[in-house]
């Protein structure tokens, strides 16, 4: 019975961040805001606005999938508890495969709400949207910006989240020069915002007769698709909007219409697009939602660096800025040179396994604030 006493012990030590996240969801304010809700929900004009109706639902689905999951967590451990206790009274040791499944199911879910716990940013909750950009390497660049591509496709698929292409380009010779993509599904933006940065690969060029080692770059950008108006001030004589034939997969208006729409803002040299809405009017709108968001996360990078007293910088897509390195050749390893957190198994990362990268990232976060 030493293995069970372990065991048991050992598990015993998971009561003490269980107890931290139920105090860091604020269980007891969520229960009081849901009855609010509800109690408005109840009022015979609550659908007269529909767009406050939706919001107001949204954000009550939010706090009862945060309080259901901890509950859910909670029994789980109960049931543990449980579990341990008969085998210790009955010294029956037979359970002790299946107590240690158990709680290896368990550790995997209370770390998934532990992160999701680090989620708190104002729009974390939000879908994000991706713009990814080839670097320095030329064709090489393009073929990575398509292989990024796929690995945040199939990274959503993973979540069960929707995506959506809003623009595409393609590469002269192969892969995409730049691709933008909308990611809908809980908290895609607080996961995805870890991404934002230059991404570095190294491996042997299959464009390259003589097969020599490639280093390719390409940057991505992550911003919320914020659904309410953002109290952000554009004017007129700072933007330019062209207008242009689409490109790509996209529906039955794609090349028959000059649909899509290209905004750019002077002041901070910032270009959105969208192509794949159904009208120009359509294009048009999220277009301006993505720019207005854009500009929102630069005010606040801006405040952010004053109050550290550094200087925010724009780095180049090359040499020396990138967030994250995959090397595929003459070893396999992706490293993030934030975190210092590093997977042996590169292929599992471009098949979308880019949860590790996230986790510690947003723990990086937490403790960096902790800090200042």
């Amino acid at each position: 019975m030493i293995e069970l006493d372990q065991i048991s012990y050992d598990f015993s030590k998971l009561k003490t961040p269980l107890t931290e996240i139920r105090e860091s969801l604020d269980l007891d304010g969520k229960s009081k805001r849901i009855a609010e809700l509800e109690k408005i929900m109840e009022a015979p004009d609550f659908w007269d606005d529909m767009k406050k109706a939706q919001g107001h639902m949204k954000e009550l689905n939010t706090l009862k999938a945060a309080r259901d999951k901890f509950n859910k967590l909670s029994t789980a451990f109960e049931d543990i508890e449980t579990l341990i206790e008969m085998a210790e009274e009955e010294e029956d040791e037979s359970l002790v495969g299946e107590i240690e499944d158990s709680i290896k199911v368990f550790k995997d879910d209370l770390e998934n709400m532990r992160i999701s716990v680090l989620l708190s940013d104002e729009y974390d909750n939000s879908n994000a949207i991706l713009r990814l950009n080839a670097g320095a390497g030329g064709t090489e660049s393009c073929d990575w910006v398509s292989i990024l591509y796929r690995m945040y496709v199939r990274w959503a698929e993973s979540k069960n989240f929707k995506v959506k292409v809003l623009d595409s380009l393609d590469g002269d010779e192969a892969g995409l020069k730049s691709v933008t993509i909308q990611i809908d599904g809980e908290n895609a933006y607080g996961y995805l915002k870890s991404e934002r940065g230059v991404h570095r690969l190294v491996r042997i060029s299959p464009f390259n007769a003589a097969g020599k080692r490639q280093t390719s770059f390409a940057s991505l950008d992550v911003m919320p698709d914020i659904e309410e108006d953002v109290d952000i001030e554009i004017n007129d004589d700072d933007i330019r909007i062209d207008t242009y034939r689409s490109s790509g997969a996209g529906g039955q208006h794609i090349n028959k219409t000059s649909s899509a729409i290209r905004i750019t803002h002077f002041p901070t040299n910032t270009v959105v697009q969208c192509q794949n809405e159904r009208s120009q009017i359509q294009n048009k709108d999220k277009a301006m939602k993505m720019l207005k968001a854009k500009l929102l996360l630069i005010k606040r990078e801006e405040e952010e660096a004053k109050r550290a007293g550094i200087r925010g910088e724009v780095k180049e897509i090359g040499w020396g800025s990138q967030i994250r390195s995959y090397v595929l050749q003459p070893y396999t390893m992706v490293k993030d040179h934030r975190t210092n957190e590093e997977v042996g198994n590169a292929q599992s990362v471009l098949d979308g396994n880019i949860d590790p990268f996230i986790s510690a990232y947003l723990k990086w976060i937490a403790v960096s604030r902790q800090n200042d």
